[in-house]
């Protein structure tokens, strides 16, 4: 496995420059860049194909590679939204990682596929949802590219045995879970999930849950909840995992660079390298 980390866990406007440099002092060897709105740090709606060369150069020089990508598009146009005009929105936004990872030699691009509101029902994300992404894993086709569906607090897919139905509708190879460790600790077991999904786990997030807490608050830097990580290691070794773990974390209010060091050594013990 390798060590990986999200874009996400620098303070929002960190200049891509000094996120590469410090995720490759700290040890990194991995990291998740995100899809923005217009005007965001590094990759954005508007980013060319050159332009993602070129930044897929600059990653390189640091000794990083690119594995994935995330977006915060869907969050803006879910695609399980009832506004068809909305659901375009998110397909172009989805379209527009295709297009990007393709670019900059990345697997992995991540996919949330809606969400329940007050005039979504659990039907509507899961029909909306296959109905949007049906035509893009056509497009991929012959790839190598992978669209992964995560695991996130959408009230969506409760169970390790769903989110692999849902995966395996697609009948497609291209189609993965993106696993989220500590989205599963606060109705389940992410070890039992890592071991029903299977070979379905295409790229893993990692971050910690106080289920004492049980909500939003409740998730931490990583050994410092209640993930049995010894369990969660066990687990993707018996499945043969090889990706990256990739860090997903709140930046430090205060000397936020040091979240990015403490990660790496953590990591470092949870993949049961120099644990002491």
């Amino acid at each position: 496995m390798k060590k990986g980390i999200n874009q996400w866990c620098f303070p929002a406007g960190t200049p891509l420059s000094k996120v590469l440099r410090t995720s490759s002092a700290a040890g990194f060897e991995t990291i998740e860049l995100n899809l923005y709105a217009p005007g965001g740090i590094g990759l954005t709606m508007d980013t060319t194909l050159e332009e993602a060369k070129a930044l897929a150069r600059l990653v390189r020089s640091y000794g990083l590679t690119v594995t994935s990508l995330s977006t915060e598009m869907l969050g803006r146009y879910p695609l399980s939204s009832p506004d068809k005009d909305i659901r375009r929105l998110g397909v172009d936004s989805v379209r527009k990682q295709i297009e990007l990872a393709l670019e900059m030699e990345a697997d992995t691009i991540l996919v949330v596929p809606g969400r329940i509101e007050a005039d979504v029902t659990y039907e509507d994300i899961w029909e909306r949802s296959q109905m949007a992404l049906q035509p893009l894993i056509d497009e991929i086709d012959g790839t190598g590219l992978c669209i992964a569906i995560e695991n996130v607090w959408n009230q969506f897919l409760w169970s390790p045995l769903e989110m692999a139905r849902y995966i395996d509708q697609f009948e497609s190879s291209l189609v993965g879970a993106y696993f989220d460790v500590g989205n599963t600790l606060a109705y389940g077991k992410p070890e039992h999930w890592i071991r029903t999904l299977g070979k379905r786990i295409r790229s893993v997030h990692v971050k910690d849950f106080r289920t004492g807490v049980g909500n939003y608050h409740g998730f931490v830097p990583l050994l410092s909840g209640d993930v049995d990580w010894l369990n969660v290691r066990l687990a993707l070794s018996d499945i043969s995992y090889q990706g990256s773990l990739t860090a997903e974390l709140e930046p430090y209010a205060s000397f936020p660079d040091q979240l990015i060091f403490d990660t790496s050594r953590h990591l470092d013990v949870i993949m049961g390298k120099n644990p002491h």
